[in-house]
């Protein structure tokens, strides 16, 4: 299968189209965020010092649907421990952009090859309080069938998610997060099976269906 198939073709028409929209930012971020984090998320203050990352939202067929590609984080001693992410991480002085980054550490956590990866757009940046991580997410659709091939010191497992299923009304709901074992809040996320996508992950891709929906729904 290659991009030239009808599904991934017309879904990059429309994700092209959308790009060409104002960004939703951050009031889609804002929405579906912690409460509690809201105010240190907008802090420009906070900014200052924060460390430049980049992550690929990667498109791809399967069972001729288009997909996305989530990794799940091992368990570590650390704020992201075990939660869902887009692959990526953090800008290194060799990197030639931010979206050389994205594509860097995307082959390095989940095997693919960024010669293959066809750039489609770049959505707001988000800056994630808990571990002063200032992000700038990519769109790009793979051009051939995905062979992941993740690695095991960085990522636990791999998630893969027909990108319908968050269009759905019913796709984002409340529910309890523990982290670093004792704070307990409430929070909006997409539950797909098992897997909760929530926080930084969640403000991401919730910028993009809202991009989506107002601009091919």
């Amino acid at each position: 299968m290659n991009e030239k198939s009808n599904g991934m073709a017309d879904i990059r028409k429309q994700l092209l189209c959308c790009f060409n929209n104002s960004l939703p930012g951050t009031d889609a971020h804002l929405s579906i965020a912690p409460i509690h984090r809201r105010g240190d998320i907008v802090n420009e203050e906070l900014k200052i010092n924060a460390v430049k990352s980049s992550v690929l939202l990667l498109f791809y067929e399967k069972q001729n649907k288009p997909h996305l590609v989530f990794i799940r984080r091992p368990r570590y001693n650390g704020v992201h421990s075990g939660q869902i992410s887009f692959p990526g991480g953090r800008w290194e002085k060799t990197d030639k952009s931010m979206y050389h980054t994205a594509l860097r550490e995307s082959g390095e956590e989940i095997g693919i090859q960024p010669n293959l990866v066809k750039y489609t757009g770049k959505l707001s940046d988000l800056y994630i309080p808990p571990s002063n991580y200032i992000v700038t997410p990519f769109v790009g659709i793979y051009t051939v069938k995905p062979e992941f091939d993740p690695d095991p010191q960085e990522v636990d497992g791999i998630v893969e998610v027909p990108f319908d299923f968050f269009l759905n009304s019913d796709a984002l709901t409340e529910v309890k997060i523990t982290v670093r074992g004792s704070e307990t809040f409430s929070t909006q996320a997409f539950v797909y099976h098992d897997n909760i996508i929530w926080g930084a992950t969640a403000m991401i891709l919730n910028e993009l269906i809202v991009l989506w929906k107002t601009t091919v729904e």
